[in-house]
């Protein structure tokens, strides 16, 4: 099942794709994502049976929005495949000993589609594309065994990154965490539809050219290691949001490196999962 947001042109609403087209999930009770997380296998239950016979609004006539807008938490996971700590190496970046984590604050999470704003203090705005994980039931001790039944589902992340702002502090949140610098969706894919989300081929294309091609099979931490060490800290809620890590050949690590500018447009694809697809823009003053 693939649930969204989106705005039709009577404002935000929750959804689900059926084909090339989205019912509404108003008059289910469901006003948005979040409350379908929530309540769970029951809400998925109860969606597909309203889904089978309700009107349904064309798919290219809405505007997709960020499936959650605002989590109680984003967070995110650095230097999460091989090849990536390898590059990260030859600028100077030690492989962490442990898991490193970082937030990206709430507010930077914007739609599947939206622009990606380029600030005006910073010309080193970096992309990365990454699997990205719905936490469907509370989840705390939890055992990597175990993790796979608390996530809801999946989505595609782009872990926008100001490079030289990430490196103002050692928690590398003011650099990722820019307003716009969190493009997820382009829906929520429930857990049920991904047979193994540790294979699935991930790519980002800056301008249509391909920047990564990885596979998320490639992670040093799977998703269910990641919960595990999360949830011995602190509990993991439902809605949550998780960014499991991006590969190799971030325009950091380029020779010369190559940040983004305005008028790029960068998409991130995730097979199994979907794509977005953001072009930067101008800061508005």
């Amino acid at each position: 099942m693939k649930l969204v947001r989106f705005d039709g042109g009577a404002g935000a609403r929750a959804g689900v794709v059926v084909g090339d087209a989205v019912v509404d999930l108003e008059p289910l009770g469901f006003l948005d994502l979040l409350s379908v997380v929530r309540e769970g296998v029951g809400a998925l239950a109860r969606i597909t049976d309203f889904a089978t016979s309700a009107a349904s609004i064309p798919l290219a006539s809405v505007r997709l929005l960020a499936p959650i807008e605002r989590p109680g938490k984003y967070l995110a996971i650095g230097m999460n495949y091989r090849k990536h700590v390898e590059e990260g190496a030859k600028l100077g970046i030690a492989e962490p000993k442990k898991q490193l984590w970082f937030n990206k604050q709430t507010t930077s999470i914007t739609g599947p589609f939206d622009g990606i704003v380029k600030p005006d203090v910073s010309d080193q705005v970096d992309y990365e594309a990454e699997l990205g994980v719905v936490i469907g039931k509370a989840a705390k001790h939890v055992s990597a065994a175990d993790a796979r039944s608390h996530i809801f589902g999946y989505f595609v992340a782009n872990d926008v990154s100001t490079r030289d702002w990430q490196f103002h502090s050692q928690t590398m949140t003011m650099g990722k965490s820019f307003d716009t610098h969190g493009p997820i969706g382009p829906w929520i894919v429930t857990a049920d539809e991904i047979a193994d989300p540790h294979d699935l081929p991930i790519r980002c294309f800056v301008n249509g050219e391909e920047r990564q091609s990885s596979n998320t099979g490639m992670m040093l931490h799977n998703i269910y290691e990641q919960i595990e060490y999360l949830s011995t800290a602190f509990t993991l809620e439902p809605g949550d949001l998780i960014a499991t890590g991006t590969p190799e050949g971030v325009g950091i690590a380029m020779d010369p490196p190559v940040f983004l500018k305005v008028g790029d447009v960068v998409r991130c694809e995730i097979d199994g999962v979907g794509a977005i697809e953001n072009p930067v823009v101008a800061e508005a003053r």
